[in-house]
């Protein structure tokens, strides 16, 4: 065999070789890219995404878009080629697994956290959004999970509304840590609560009950690293009772980044006229009670998902900005927020047409 044609040949051999072992050869990355993307004032899946009652609405056009990032799952075992087109496409982006999948967390794990933060962010966007138009809504703070084996295990539940700890009266989450933490491991701690158990449908619904009980749990030690503290094993969270109904219909979405734009939508159908003016704005950030707009990941997909779809203005967490303005699609206008009444006042600019002074995102902020 010619010299020639035998290195060509092994030369080939090699390509092949090297092109299996691409294929087959399992690296420790995942791919995130873009999601649907859904307009809060319009429907979804053949019903309306945001369902209010009890309380005068109005029409609202134009789009107020939450915008969500597609990832592969914990199971998938991501090769190197796939590895290799995902760091050169523009519409995806590969990232260590460890990152959207931390501690050997398995899908169910996530999917069940991403599920739970979904359901907190709608909480908190009715509530931003009412405390924004002055309504009034009633928070408690409860017991939101028990950890198994722990002190409170049996002896507190779910739901169960905290009046005070010790006989110090409870209004915030944190305090019920603040004041389980002034004890020593192995001391007792008083809780006062009104027992879910013990609550009628109604009851729970409006969070009426008063039939208050002392529960006395001693406490343990956190295997935390660091200062050992006392513990109970609860973690605190509010729950809220609302004048009207408000429903948000949305499957198959988790996380908390939709926030703002539920709170957004919220806003719009319960004041008249059109806060975009019939423009087309998409969005993410989580929101708090008091309609504070937090960061979320995967910013550059969702800009890019967004922009796909046919949105102009982008409403980006200001934490967000530097990440997002590195790569902005063509077209796309990102606008910073950092409060729920940012966004407002910029979409009030946006309507008007009067948009030379929206605050920018640059690269460093």
């Amino acid at each position: 065999m010619p010299r020639r044609t035998a290195t060509m040949l092994a030369s080939t051999l090699m390509l092949i070789a090297l092109l299996c072992a691409g294929v087959f050869i399992p690296v420790p990355y995942s791919e995130m890219s873009p999601g649907p993307t859904v307009n809060t004032l319009g429907d979804h899946d053949g019903e309306p995404v945001l369902q209010i009652s009890g309380h005068k609405t109005y029409a609202a056009s134009g789009h107020l878009n939450m915008t969500t990032v597609r990832v592969t799952s914990a199971d998938y075992r991501m090769n190197l080629v796939e590895a290799v087109y995902g760091w050169l496409a523009h519409d995806g982006k590969v990232v260590p697994h460890d990152t959207l999948y931390p501690n050997g967390k398995t899908e169910q794990q996530s999917t069940q956290e991403n599920a739970e933060e979904f359901t907190q962010s709608q909480e908190s966007a009715k509530v931003a959004a009412l405390k924004e138009l002055g309504v009034p809504v009633k928070s408690w703070v409860i017991v939101s999970t028990v950890v198994k084996d722990s002190p409170a295990e049996g002896r507190l539940h779910a739901g169960d509304v905290i009046k005070a700890v010790d006989g110090t009266a409870v209004k915030e989450p944190t305090d019920v840590a603040k004041l389980v933490t002034k004890h020593k491991p192995g001391q007792d701690v008083v809780f006062k609560i009104v027992p879910v158990k013990e609550q009628t449908a109604a009851e729970k619904e409006h969070r009426t009950a008063t039939t208050t009980k002392d529960v006395t749990i001693t406490t343990a030690t956190s295997h935390d690293s660091g200062a050992k503290r006392a513990i109970v094993g609860i973690s605190a969270g509010t729950d809220h009772t609302f004048p009207f109904t408000i429903d948000i219909k949305l499957a198959d979405v988790g996380g908390p980044s939709a926030g703002l734009m539920f709170s957004l939508g919220i806003y719009d159908k319960l004041t008249p006229g059109d806060l975009t003016g019939g423009k087309f704005v998409a969005g993410t950030g989580t929101i708090d009670d008091a309609g504070k707009v937090g960061p979320i990941g995967g910013i550059e997909m969702k800009t890019v998902g967004a922009r796909d779809k046919g949105a102009q203005y982008f409403l980006t967490p200001a934490d967000n900005c530097a990440a997002a303005a590195k790569d902005t699609p063509s077209g796309l206008r990102l606008v910073k927020v950092h409060t729920i009444k940012d966004a407002l006042e910029s979409l009030k600019d946006i309507r008007s047409g009067d948009t030379a002074d929206l605050p920018k995102c640059t690269a460093k902020g």
